[in-house]
Order: structure tokens, then C-alpha cells, then sequence
């Protein structure tokens, strides 16, 4: 079944019906103030932080999902019918009311029609403001005038620490108060006693105070009492003041505060009238009427949606492509890089699922998030990583958040030895080269950056020490320990523990600090890091290997799991993946284990982490067997891997089978299939039901995963085969044979590369040809630093003669 369509030329995402299988969402706003918004107008806000900076309401785990929200409320007041200008919270019967939703890139419109009446609602939070427009448009479509109450509603938060609000009642009960002001704005006043004297993250004025004010017609009335708005019988879908006309004029004072204001409106036949409402944070009297004078206006409205749109469609320019298939096509140029930027912003802090329960950014999620977004923000990438290079303890190991509202780099404590997580730093050896290829700042290995903890030392430093920290905490078979937890938090082996998924990732950072050692010209180093690799490999290949694919790990007490005679979780995919990623399995071991995920381990809707499930595997040692078998770590398709899957079926030169692992987990390809994967078929999820459960298909955690940055990397680096070195763009495309060609632009340092891969052959791969600006050229490297702004460059895939 098919909810909706995409809009390329206009970057958004159309739902055509509101009933979609879950609620679907979109983002607005910055990581100063951001916002969630679904297709009915549900969602919340908050500043800095989703859980510590939480200013509108959201009550999780619910039916619907996204409620309260955003809403305006319509009455006719003649008839006393009401509806509202988002199909929910009212839900009018569908055969009598119509809704389309665009999402695009951070701002959301909606429309209806109902009763004889056109609304048009857009939400967006304009750049560097910390505020929010909300523009109706509502039109008379019969031939009769109508009258025509409209009602804004939100629900604010009491406290803005979401723990505090939700659970510690006793006190957030208490402590808000609203009002109208003289200059007409809803003044929201928190009096929080939970502020810091040092300056941290609490104590600012903005933190405790909301406001909200409209703007192209009279107020009518107003209420800041959720209670008297909604009626203590009442609800979303029926509020007591739309039912009975009139709002009440209410103070909150303690208990629960909301922010409506009502305009009373005639409308004659064909008519448009336009209301705005401007809710932001700061105190009203002060912020809010120095902002609402300056941007309350239609025309300052336009002028910012406008200033919005190109910002982030500027963003996402940095590759377009035309290929075959058009749900990959969407996914390259708008969802698949526009997901990846939301995430890194975001990290997986807050969302319709994430309540707060990672409150900053998440550090090798962080680190890997980067890989998504790099060539089209690399100053921004750049400051991501020194940020979270600054999160890396003079250990080696990494603190497991990073806050960036309250980081203190060179002051912040170590974790204790049994909370290091054994992964976090390798994702380095992926992220920052990426960085440096895409800008050729080279010299950022150079850069001095403080520890989390005491000390600095150079970005180079950093890596030899991440690397250092799993070289120096091995388990008795020489192979990195796998810590509290390796990638793969369901796995506790003991401290001492082996994680051969770990041990590749060491395997993949010494031969990355090895090519970067010998750039830099410090040859001894990259002779260390060979030496370090040589004597891995051969651990890796004594203890690892069980004859058709990797093992798994080896526990503490010397249990292996991850072998052919286990009858629970018997192969791994991590492992398999990752020997062909880090170049450690040998080529009869890479067709081997590449051969047993494809057997065991792929399915219609992607590749599970592993199989079969664990049923009575030790909770103690095997923490995925609290999940329901096929389901997230247990045997579920964890989409964050699906990326891995495409580059090892690349490297191997299998592009049929990459790209057909790349399309089971594309959210675009499940458009005309929206029942089946459920949640918006625009944006990755985290994880997708298999084939062992009753529902497979069924996706769940959207938005905010790993699998946006790596399907995205996957699909631009390694199926198209656009990277980016230091010498300049490498072309090796590795793609269906089935494809004839393709083409793309790509912007790299200051350029335009305008490519076309020609497949007459139908081969997956190999380059036999390369013209540049009209010149054949040997090999298949388009250099870096040519003249001309514009670079033409075809390529001829085949087999050489």
C-alpha cells in the first residue's frame, strides 16, 4: 500500500493519506532549538537537549505516537462543528476529510480540506533563531461566508528535565505559572530551583521561560491552563474551550500549562485569511516582543522559509546522481544524505522513541555518524571530530557520551576500567581519514587536542593511542578483549573476553595508521603499525577461523561462540563483514564467509546480525535473549550493518549481490510497500523484524541509527565508487550488471565533477577507460587542483583485454 510519494525537484517527502501505519516525522530547527513534527502536526521541542532541554510535551509509548503536538483547532460557529487543521487530534472519517503533508528539508506543510474549508499550515524554525512559525492559511471554499474560530494549542512542559517533568510530580506540579501579557504574547514562567551556580547547563534565563504570540488577525481569547483548554473530561481530540467556543482566559498557576490563542474569523466565499504564530523560549516580556515585532510579519515569514529551504538544499548538493533505479536516485539526492545530516545533528538523543536516555551525543555512534555527512558539511565534520577526539581519555578508551553543552575537555574523570567499551576509538580510523580525503587537510593529523581527562597530544597521537589501549588489553589468546561491551552491547564476555569483531577493527585502524604514518613521512611509525598487524594476523588466523566462516568471540572462561556446532547464534555477521572490510581474510576465506551470510544469514528485508536466535543462551553472558527472536541483537536485521554488507560484497566485486543487500534495507524501495515496514519509507530505521518472527518487514526506531550515515557511505563510496583521496576523486564503481550507465555530479574542494559511467559490457565492475575533459587519462584517479572549475569525466566499465 502506498501512503505517499517523492517530490525530488521540490526535496520533500508527500503524504498523500494521513492514516499512515505509524506516525511519520520530520525535523525542524538546529541542535540550539529543535523541534519533531509528524504528518498530523505531533511532536515536541526543546533546546539544546531532548532530555534536559525539553519545552513542549510529548507523552511516549502512546496511541497515536506523537501526541500532543502542534495544533490548530477550527469551529465553525455557526454549525458548532470543529475540526482541526492536521487530521489528528480531531480525526474527521477520512470520506469526508482530505489531507496532503510535505516534509522537507526542516520545515513541514500541511493542507486539508473539510466542510468547505482549505487549510494550509507551515512549521519551520528559521535559522539561528529560537523560535518557531506556524503559518495558516485557511480559505472559504463554498459559496456561503463562514464563521470561523480558530484555536492554536501546545502543551509545555513544566520542568524542563524530562525526568523531572514526567516522573517527579510531586515538584513539577508546582512550579508554572502563565499569563497574558500587556503586549499580547503567552508569557510561560517555570520557577525552577534546580538551577546551577556554575555557569552550567540550567542556569541561563532562556532555559526556564516559553512564549507565544499571533500575528494577521485579533485575539479573541486566550488560555495557559491545560485544564481549562481541555476540560477535565476533555482531550486532544475534543477540547472543552473548542467545544464550547470560547477559550477561558486562564492563568496557569501550578499543575499544567498550555499555550492557546483564539481569533475569531469571517470568511467570505473564496476569501484566504492568514494567521502566524510565533512560540519560542525567553522570557516574553523581553525576548519574545523584541522577536515577535521583528519577525511576526508574512512578508519576514517568507523571506526566512525562503532563507531555510536554500540553506539546506545547498547542503545537499554536494552529489547528485542519475541511475536506473529511482528509489535509489531519492535516496542519494535528498533522504539518504538529508537522514544522515539529522542524525549526526541529533545523534540518538531525541525522537518519537529516544526519551532522553541518551542525552548527548552518543561517542562511537557520534564518531561513525560523521562518515554520513563529511562531504557535504566538512567544517562541521571537522569540529565533530575534534569534539569527540577531546572525548578520548588519555587512555586510549573514550568517556560513552560526549555533552557538548557541557563538555570540559582536560577536567572530566575516566570511566572506571570496567566501563570502557572496546570499540570506540577504532571508528576513528574510518571517520577521520574520510575527513581528511574529502578536505585534504592534511595537516589536521597534526593538531594538538586535549584528552577528556589530563594531557594532549597531537591528532596522529591520538590514533596510536586509540590503538594502543586494545593492543595493550588482550585476553590469553593474544586477540583484543571485548571489554563491557564491543559494537555489540549484548555481549558480555567477561573483561578479559575476546571480540573478534574488535580484533578486525584493530586489524582495519593499524593499516589506516600505516598509510597516514607514511604520508606524514614518520616511517617508523607506519613500520610499528605493520609490525602490530603482522603478529594480529596471525593470532586471527590460528584462533578465529572454523572452517566456512569467522567465529564470533571467545568468552572468558574459553567458551567460543559463533561456530557451526552452536545451535543458538552460530555465525555472526559482524565478523564475516568486517574480515573482508579490514582485509584480513584470505581470498578462499572471503568467498567462504561472504557464501554463509548470503545462506544463513540474508533475507528479502536485509541481513540478520546472526542466526539462528538465541532461546536459552546464559542471560549472564548473552543479553539479546531478552529480545523476541528475529528481533533487534537477536537474530533481527540490525540496519546499521546492512551498510558493511554492501561494502564487503564490493570489495569482492559482487555487485549484483551488493545492491541487492543495499535495496532489501532502502527505505524508498518499501514506498508502494508501506504496510509492510511501517514506519516512514523515506529515513532508516534501526532495526527490521526477520524472518524469524511473526511480522518480518516491520521496521522500528527511525531517524536516528547508524544505518543512516553507513547505507549512505555504502551507496555513494563503494555501489557508485565516488571516493575521495588525498591525490583527489578515485572512480571505481561497482553496480548492477543490468545497469547500462550513469551519471553524477559531485562537488569536491571547490569543483564540479561531472561524471558518467558507461557499462556496455554489463559487468559489476572494473574500469578499462577514463576520459578527462575530453583526454584519456591511465588509471582511473581524476586529480585534485586542476583548473578548471568544471571537470568532465566519463568512465567505461569492463573486462580488460
Amino acid at each position: 500500500m502506498q501512503y505517499g510519494y517523492f517530490d525530488d525537484k521540490q526535496k520533500e517527502y508527500v503524504i498523500t493519506r494521513p492514516d499512515t501505519p505509524q506516525s511519520w516525522s520530520n525535523y525542524l530547527g538546529s541542535t540550539e532549538y529543535g523541534a519533531i513534527i509528524t504528518n498530523n502536526a505531533g511532536g515536541y521541542g526543546f533546546f539544546r537537549s531532548g532530555a534536559r532541554g525539553r519545552f513542549l510535551r510529548l507523552r511516549f509509548n502512546s496511541i497515536p505516537m506523537d501526541q500532543p503536538g502542534r495544533y490548530f483547532y477550527l469551529r465553525d460557529r455557526e454549525s458548532g462543528d470543529h475540526w482541526s487543521a492536521s487530521w489528528q487530534p480531531v480525526g474527521k472519517p477520512l470520506d469526508q476529510y482530505s489531507s496532503t503533508c510535505r516534509h522537507g528539508t526542516a520545515y513541514t506543510i500541511l493542507t486539508s480540506q473539510y466542510s468547505g474549508i482549505t487549510s494550509e499550515t507551515t512549521y519551520f524554525v528559521p535559522l539561528r533563531q529560537t523560535f518557531e512559525y506556524w503559518r495558516l492559511k485557511l480559505t472559504n471554499t463554498s459559496d456561503r461566508p463562514r464563521q470561523i474560530s480558530v484555536f492554536s494549542f501546545c502543551e509545555f512542559t513544566n520542568q524542563w528535565d524530562t525526568h523531572q517533568d514526567q516522573v517527579n510530580l510531586q515538584y513539577s506540579l508546582f512550579i508554572v505559572r502563565g499569563e497574558m501579557t500587556p503586549d499580547h504574547l503567552l508569557r510561560i514562567a517555570i520557577q525552577d530551583n534546580l538551577t546551577r551556580a556554575d555557569g552550567g547547563f540550567y542556569l541561563h534565563d532562556i532555559a526556564r521561560h516559553a512564549w507565544m504570540g499571533l500575528s494577521g488577525a485579533s485575539i479573541s481569547g486566550f488560555d495557559t491552563s491545560r485544564a481549562a483548554f481541555l476540560g477535565t473530561y476533555g482531550g486532544y481530540h475534543q477540547p472543552q474551550a473548542v467545544l464550547q467556543g470560547n477559550c477561558t482566559g486562564s492563568k496557569a498557576y501550578g499543575d499544567n500549562a498550555c499555550g492557546s490563542l483564539q481569533s475569531d474569523l469571517t470568511l467570505e466565499p473564496a476569501e484566504t485569511r492568514e494567521l502566524i504564530i510565533l512560540l519560542g523560549i525567553g522570557d516574553a516580556r523581553t525576548v519574545g516582543i523584541k522577536t515577535f515585532k521583528e519577525f511576526s510579519s508574512p512578508q519576514r515569514c517568507d523571506e526566512e522559509l525562503a532563507r531555510l529551504k536554500a540553506h539546506w538544499h545547498a547542503r545537499l548538493e554536494s552529489l547528485t546522481v542519475n541511475t536506473p533505479d529511482e528509489d535509489f536516485n531519492h535516496t542519494i539526492n535528498v533522504w539518504g544524505l538529508y537522514n544522515s545530516l539529522i542524525s549526526f545533528a541529533w545523534s540518538r538523543s531525541a525522537s518519537l522513541v529516544y526519551n532522553g536516555e541518551r542525552d548527548g551525543l552518543g561517542f562511537r555512534d557520534s564518531v561513525q555518524d560523521v562518515l554520513g555527512v563529511v562531504a557535504a558539511i566538512p567544517e562541521e565534520a571537522r569540529k565533530r571530530l575534534e569534539l569527540m577526539l577531546t572525548g578520548q581519555v588519555s587512555s586510549g578508551g573514550a568517556l560513552p557520551i560526549v555533552q557538548p553543552f557541557d563538555h570540559k575537555p582536560g577536567q572530566t574523570p575516566a570511566p572506571a576500567p570496567e566501563e570502557y567499551r572496546s570499540d570506540d576509538c577504532l571508528w576513528f580510523f574510518n571517520a577521520i581519514p574520510a575527513y581528511v580525503a574529502e578536505s585534504g587537510d592534511l595537516d589536521f593529523y597534526h593538531k594538538v587536542l586535549p584528552y577528556a581527562d589530563r594531557g594532549e597530544a597531537s591528532v596522529l597521537s591520538h590514533l596510536r593511542r586509540a590503538l594502543e589501549f586494545n593492543l595493550e588489553r588482550t585476553g590469553k589468546n593474544g586477540l583484543p578483549c571485548g571489554l563491557l561491551a564491543d559494537w555489540n552491547d549484548c555481549l558480555k564476555l567477561g573483561y578479559y573476553g575476546e571480540s573478534v569483531f574488535v580484533a578486525f577493527q584493530v586489524r582495519f585502524g593499524l593499516g589506516v595508521y600505516a598509510e597516514i604514518a607514511t604520508r606524514l613521512g614518520k616511517h617508523d611509525e607506519a613500520g610499528w603499525a605493520i609490525e602490530q598487524q603482522a603478529i594480529l594476523d596471525a593470532v586471527i588466523q590460528k584462533h578465529t577461523w572454523d572452517g566456512s566462516w569467522f567465529i564470533w568471540a571467545i568468552a572468558e572462561d574459553g567458551t567460543v561462540y559463533g561456530t557451526k556446532q552452536a545451535s543458538e547464534g552460530s555465525i555472526y555477521l559482524n565478523t564475516q563483514l568486517w574480515s573482508v572490510i579490514s582485509g584480513s581474510a584470505t581470498p578462499q576465506q572471503e568467498k567462504q564467509c561472504l557464501e554463509a551470510v548470503k545462506e544463513k544469514l540474508a533475507t528479502p528485508h536485509g541481513l540478520m546480525l546472526t542466526a539462528p536466535p538465541f532461546v536459552k543462551a546464559s542471560i549472564d553472558v548473552m543479553r539479546a535473549v531478552v529480545f523476541n527472536p528475529g528481533i533487534k541483537e537477536n537474530a533481527g536485521i540490525f540496519n546499521h550493518t546492512q551498510g558493511w554488507g554492501v561494502m564487503a560484497e564490493c570489495l569482492a566485486g559482487n555487485g549484483d549481490r551488493a545492491y541487492q543487500y543495499l535495496r532489501a534495507s532502502m527505505p524508498a524501495a518499501y514506498n508502494t510497500r508501506a504496510e509492510l515496514r511501517q514506519c516512514e519509507p523515506y529515513v532508516q530505521s534501526q532495526t527490521t523484524y526477520a524472518s524469524f518472527t511473526p511480522r518480518p518487514g516491520n521496521s522500528r526506531t527511525s531517524w536516528l541509527t547508524g544505518a543512516a550515515a553507513w547505507s549512505y557511505f555504502s551507496a555513494t563510496q563503494y555501489i557508485l565508487g565516488i571516493k575521495p583521496t588525498i591525490d583527489g576523486l578515485v572512480l571505481n564503481p561497482c553496480i548492477p550488471s543490468d545497469w547500462d550507465s550513469f551519471s553524477a555530479i559531485r562537488k569536491f574542494r571547490g569543483k564540479t565533477y561531472r561524471i558518467t559511467v558507461h557499462n556496455p559490457e554489463h559487468v559489476n565492475s572494473g574500469v578499462v577507460r577514463t576520459i578527462l575533459n575530453g583526454k584519456e587519462i591511465t588509471g582511473n584517479l581524476i586529480p585534485a587542483g586542476l583548473d578548471d572549475d568544471e571537470q568532465l569525466v566519463e568512465v567505461w566499465l569492463g573486462v580488460r583485454k
